[in-house]
């Protein structure tokens, strides 16, 4: 589904991104870890369109996305959802659902979608007329999820879905993600916390000052003591 070839970028002549390839093919879920300030959330934003790319090539289902504006790339059916939650802080989280389902034309389509996403969070549904910004932090992250979701993407890139939040929270979080793939969402994750990225994943990619230091399988990934003391402090 998403295939990035060789890409370079970065910021102000400084190249943060050096000749990065990786596949994610449709149904999986594939997970980038490494160390931080190593080049993994601006990977995320090349891929979505944020940053623009100087040299590669990126293809998403089908169709070469590098140079795409934003909501051309969304329409397509990529959502970036960033670090942070980013909501719509003054409004309900409704409305803020609603505001993911911006591209559906059909009403009764919009609403069957909510009602996937409130199914999803239950927690959602008890707040539907809450302010975003009165929400607790796992509160705020599922309906940055909850948003992204309603556009009904075909692959969902994820940065950083557990920073932050407790340990209770985080595991409801990841029993979501892990409810997403198995019904068939397309997902690329970053994140820090590698056992539940080995728990996960299809695949893995360790990038490092800005290249692929190694890829594999979580079985792979957990196996290499040399690699997880280097790359990730044991």
């Amino acid at each position: 589904m998403l295939n990035v070839s060789r890409i370079t970028a970065g910021y102000g002549g400084h190249k943060v991104i050096k000749g990065v390839s990786l596949n994610v093919p449709e149904g999986a879920l594939i997970t980038i870890i490494g160390p931080n300030g190593h080049g993994k959330t601006t990977l995320l934003r090349c891929i979505s369109g944020i940053v623009p790319i100087d040299d590669g090539r990126i293809v998403f289902d089908g169709k070469q996305i590098d140079g795409s504006r934003v909501d051309e790339i969304v329409k397509l059916g990529m959502v970036h959802i960033p670090q942070g939650d980013l909501l719509y802080p003054d409004m309900t989280v409704d409305d803020n659902l609603l505001m993911g389902g911006y591209l559906i034309k059909s009403v009764t389509q919009l609403e069957d979608r909510r009602e996937k996403v409130l199914d999803l969070f239950p927690t959602l549904s008890e707040r539907k007329k809450q302010i975003a910004s009165t929400l607790s932090g796992g509160e705020r992250r599922m309906l940055a999820m909850g948003r992204g979701l309603m556009t009904g993407a075909k692959i969902l890139l994820l940065d950083e879905p557990s920073l932050g939040l407790a340990p209770v929270v985080i595991e409801k979080i990841f029993e979501t993600i892990r409810k997403l793939n198995k019904d068939g969402q397309t997902i690329l994750l970053i994140e820090e916390n590698v056992s539940r990225a080995i728990s996960v994943s299809d695949h893995i990619y360790l990038l490092d000052e800005g290249q692929i230091a190694w890829e594999g399988s979580g079985h792979d990934l957990s196996g290499n003591e040399q690699l997880m003391e280097v790359f990730l402090g044991g």
